[in-house]
């Protein structure tokens, strides 16, 4: 009864999970009152922002028109619901707004009927993007976000511990499979905004910010061809003086992977990368390396690259056949393996400090 109990359990999560909506199980309103699904942007970049039209962030609106003319045809659109809810600055019906828009800021990105954000009426899309991204607070370092931080701290000491939306001109990026990626209060530069729409738009820049590191693959080897291509990007990596001193072995045999899946994340496929005994050309294999991972990336694979698994490969008994199979080149040695599969897992990501990065001007 237990495992029955347990079943029907973990099968009430995944209905639970399967029941929850996303960004384009919404429907709004255009700017003429008729009914717009949000599934009409899949495969699209979206900006999604709530403006008003008598707001001391009003000139965002060239900016964002900006923006929009610069990365609309690379797939990005810009949502723009008015909101009257910010000290009553979006007066008017959305045919005046949409007509003053237009006149003082030209934008051509499309307007959506009037709605509400906070509070009992708010429209369930905001409900969704706020309970994904909640308020993160104001860069009181910024004169703008320490004006707004005060502003709102009189009103409610503890304005900050909610995630409703603080005022106009607050703004969401959506990523191409609808994902919520980030909330941007209006004291945000739009030039920040730029640097992180730079890496959706872009297929390389999104190529590299959605690789993972994979370490549960379906039981399905990968097509030789998908791994030619892999190697192929690979030995076309930067080398010193083009040396490519590297040597690639890429294991298909399943009989050889048997005896050491179980160090390897039970991959399908394993990549072997060798390189000169001596490590002057690490870095060389590194970037081979490097190459194979985001090429795999394009094609729907996985990867996780590791050196954990290199003592029981090099002196283990049992990975003698495999071992011999490499045919690793007089003074090489095997530097690391990537494990390669089809992905059974969906990791979020890491977090990244960024303070890391300085730029020296």
């Amino acid at each position: 009864m237990r495992k029955v109990f347990f079943c029907l359990m973990a099968m009430m999560g995944v209905l639970t999970l399967s029941a929850q909506p996303g960004v384009y199980d919404f429907t709004v309103k255009d700017d003429a009152g008729k009914d717009v699904s949000l599934a009409e942007y899949k495969g699209k970049v979206l900006l999604i922002v709530n403006t008003a039209t008598r707001c001391g962030f009003t000139p965002q609106y060239k900016e964002l028109e900006a923006l929009y003319e610069k990365y609309s045809d690379d797939g990005f659109e810009i949502l723009d619901f008015p909101c009257n809810q910010f000290g009553q600055q979006a007066p008017g019906t959305i045919q005046e707004i949409h007509q003053f828009c237009t006149a003082n800021f030209d934008i051509h990105f499309p307007q959506f009927d009037k709605i509400e954000v906070n509070g009992a009426n708010e429209h369930p899309l905001y409900t969704y993007l706020k309970a994904q991204k909640p308020f993160g607070g104001f860069d009181t370092n910024d004169q703008r976000g320490k004006f707004m931080d005060d502003m709102l701290r009189k009103r409610d000491a503890d304005f900050d511990k909610k995630s409703d939306i603080k005022w106009n001109f607050t703004k969401f990026l959506v990523s191409r499979d609808g994902r919520v990626l980030k909330r941007y209060e209006p004291t945000d530069k739009l030039s920040d905004i730029e640097a992180d729409l730079l890496m959706e738009v872009n297929s390389v820049l999104s190529n590299i910010m959605a690789r993972r590191s994979i370490r549960k693959y379906l039981d399905k080897p990968v097509e030789h061809e998908k791994l030619e291509a892999v190697a192929f990007a690979g030995i076309n990596a930067p080398s010193a003086m083009n040396r490519q001193n590297w040597a690639v072995r890429i294991i298909e045999d399943q009989k050889l992977l048997a005896d050491v899946k179980g160090m390897c994340r039970n991959a399908p496929n394993l990549i072997c990368v060798c390189a000169p005994a001596d490590g002057r050309f690490d870095l060389d294999a590194g970037l081979l390396g490097e190459n194979m991972m985001l090429a795999a990336q394009t094609l729907g694979l996985g990867t996780c690259i590791q050196t954990g698994p290199i003592r029981f490969l090099t002196t283990d008994e049992k990975a003698k056949a495999f071992r011999d199979s490499l045919d690793i080149p007089e003074g090489y040695k095997l530097l690391y393996v990537i494990s390669i599969g089809y992905p059974d897992e969906q990791p979020d990501a890491k977090p990244r400090d960024a303070s890391k990065v300085k730029y020296i001007k």
